[in-house]
Parts: C-alpha cells; structure tokens; sequence
C-alpha cells in the first residue's frame, strides 16, 4: 500500500527535476563553441585559418591575420594556436553544425566537431555567411575585381566615379566571354549574376591563392578575384596582370564567432577599436598590404 502510493510522488519528482536540469541544457543535442570565460580556463585561443593571400601563409606561421589573432591571443592573456581548416569545412569547424545552402536560406544538417575558437583568414562578409555566424567590426576592405592578362583584347573601363555604373560597364563585357570563379568563397560567380551577362561562368577547383598564378599563365579567360590577392599579383607579376574594373561595391572582411560567443566577439571589438586608434594596427598593414593604404585611406579615417 505505502509502495504504490509513494511511487506516482517520487516519479513525479523525479520527473519535474529531469525537465528541470533538462531545460538548462543546450536541446537537440546541439554542441556550442567556447566563450570566452572558458577560453581564459583553458588557457589557449584556437584560431581556424585558411592559407590565403597575405593574411594566413601556407604554414599558418605568418600573416596579418595570424599576428592579429596573435596579438588578440596575448590580450587576453592566453596561448594562441592556429588550427588549419578549409573553406568547405571552416564554418562547421567553428560552430559545429554542417549547413547547406537552400535557395537564399541555409539549414544545419548535421553535427561536426567543433575545432576553433574564431575565423581570422581574410573572410568576407555575406548574406548567407551571416545566416551562419556573427562578424566582428570590419578588419579589412575588399572589392572583386575582373581581372584579365595583360595581352587579353578586353581592355579597362573608365571609371565614372559611381561604382554601380563601373560595375554595369564591367558587366557589359563579359557576353560570350568564361569567366572563372570559386565556389564557397567571396569569388562564387553565382553571387554576381554572371549568367544574366551571358557569359560562361566555371569554377576553379584548385586553392584560393593560385588563381592568380592562372590568369598570368594565360589558362582562363577571365577570373574574378578580390582586391588582396590582386593588390599581391600586382606586385609580384608586375605587368601580367590588368584589372578591368569592379564587379562589387567594396566590401567588407571580418571575424567570424560562433552566435552564441558573445563575449568572445565583444572582447575582440573592443581590442580592435584600441589599435586601430593607437596605429598599431595601420602598421601591421602596411607590412603586409602595403598599397592598401594608399588605395583606401578612408579605412583608417573611420570613426
């Protein structure tokens, strides 16, 4: 008798608690990437990289964005580590979901395991970037470019001063032309409407960093590629090399965090402001980009 009455109120307990402690804990089974309280437990600021222009080298040993992440790293007063990923897998390597892309929505699809703590590589701010994580105050300025060798028969436009109208006059050229791009990057012709000129666009399979290297050996026609890597070719092959004009207004690069890193992503603004206003970051720049400067002044004149 005691038995039977006392089980239903214990149960009942039980059951209340279970939903109770079940309701403070991430539901689905969801995974979430370290904040920053435990960022300084642990010790270390795990930052995902991809080799790309001058802001990450091959090795990861380099760059402007590893020195910021480095310098970042020591502000918080912790280890820095650069973990190596790629541009198919660094969003799931920082929030551990796998998206896919649905028309101009994405859905997470799956788990993966969670490998870093921020994004810093040079990493575009877009529409469906932001659907995934939360950006940082702007780092850095890009603008895609078509680019061509300097013995292709499309020549320069001449710029008006308005960037929509340069962009028109850019794509005014492109009718029966290929045109090479990389998907899963800011260089995605799908982003720009190539096929509304009537041109042909394709994809480049190989890294980021190489496309470059192809417009000078003269295996594409013509290929996008965003204002840091042409300010380097242009250096590096002078006279191979010939932009035509924008394709884009400028853009914005950025850190990326996972959403729920709030504290993380504030940190880091706040560290950014700090020196961006004392310098120390307009030098770090002009060691790497050192016409970038003289390109976009304004960058440093913000408020």
């Amino acid at each position: 008798m005691f038995q039977r009455t006392v089980s239903p109120l214990v149960a009942g307990i039980v059951f209340i608690a279970l939903c109770f402690i079940t309701s403070l804990l991430p539901c689905g089974g969801l995974v979430f990437a370290d904040d920053l309280p435990t960022i300084r437990e642990k010790g270390v600021l795990r930052h995902l990289g991809i080799p790309y222009a001058n802001f990450v080298s091959e090795d990861g040993k380099e760059g402007l964005d590893v020195e910021l992440m480095r310098l970042f790293a020591q502000h918080l007063g912790v280890r820095y580590e650069y973990v190596s990923t790629s541009w198919e897998t660094v969003i799931g390597d920082l929030t551990g979901k796998k998206f896919e892309v649905k028309g101009d929505n994405v859905v997470a699809v799956a788990e993966v395991p969670i490998k870093g703590d921020l994004i810093a590589n040079g990493f575009t701010i877009l529409p469906l970037r932001q659907k995934m994580v939360a950006f940082s105050l702007p780092t850095f300025w890009t603008q895609i470019w078509l680019t061509a060798r300097f013995d292709s028969p499309i020549k320069p436009i001449q710029p008006t001063g308005n960037i929509e109208s340069d962009i028109l006059a850019v794509r005014s050229l492109l009718k029966g032309h290929r045109v090479m791009g990389k998907v899963d990057t800011c260089l995605d012709p799908a982003l720009y409407n190539l096929h509304e000129t009537g041109a042909t666009a394709y994809t480049f399979d190989g890294d980021l960093g190489r496309i470059a290297s192809e417009i000078v050996k003269g295996d594409v026609d013509l290929s996008l590629l965003d204002m840091p890597d042409a300010l380097i070719a242009l250096e590096k092959w002078p006279g191979q090399i010939k932009i035509i004009g924008p394709l884009s207004p400028i853009q914005d690069m950025a850190c990326a965090f996972a959403n729920d890193n709030v504290l993380l992503r504030e940190s880091f603004n706040e560290f950014f402001k700090k020196i961006l206003q004392d310098g120390t970051y307009l030098k770090m720049v002009k060691k790497y980009y050192p016409s970038f400067s003289v390109y976009y002044p304004e960058f440093f004149s913000r408020d």
